[in-house]
């Protein structure tokens, strides 16, 4: 990665997705590692179609991302992952730090988000939850 001075602005063309440890596609556009983001990610994520992360939680950041392709996409949250909501194109999702989630596909068409977080790395302080993964069907 060649690090961007601070002083000046960029163009970050597109990136190479790669699979997250939590099972999403991401195509970082700014991070840490792009541009030497300090505070801040923005990028795109992928939950192909019948696909799902895997569960864990961002330990010291929020998220937010706006759902740009997909419908019937779960959002699974809470300490046991009890609470469920479902998203389509056009709808925003917000997930605390620290907030037990899991995200599934149930559509047929790849669910894509662009999504923010206050954490310029890419996988920074996930901490994966294996022990809730059976509790989302």
């Amino acid at each position: 990665m060649e690090t961007v001075e601070s002083n000046i602005a960029c163009v970050v063309h597109g990136s190479q997705p790669y699979r997250s440890r939590q099972g999403s596609l991401y195509t970082p556009a700014i991070s840490a590692e792009t541009v030497g983001a300090q505070r801040l990610f923005f990028g795109i994520v992928t939950i192909p179609a019948g696909e799902r992360t895997k569960a864990h939680v961002h330990e010291f950041h929020e998220s937010a991302f706006y759902v740009l392709s997909g419908e019937n996409i779960e959002l699974w949250s809470g300490d046991e992952l009890q609470h469920r909501e479902l998203a389509r194109a056009g709808d925003y999702l917000y997930i605390p730090a620290n907030v037990p989630h899991v995200a599934v596909n149930r559509g047929t068409k790849n669910a894509v988000f662009v999504g923010a977080r206050n954490e310029a790395t890419a996988q920074e302080s996930v901490v994966m939850r294996p022990e809730l993964d059976r509790r989302v069907p």
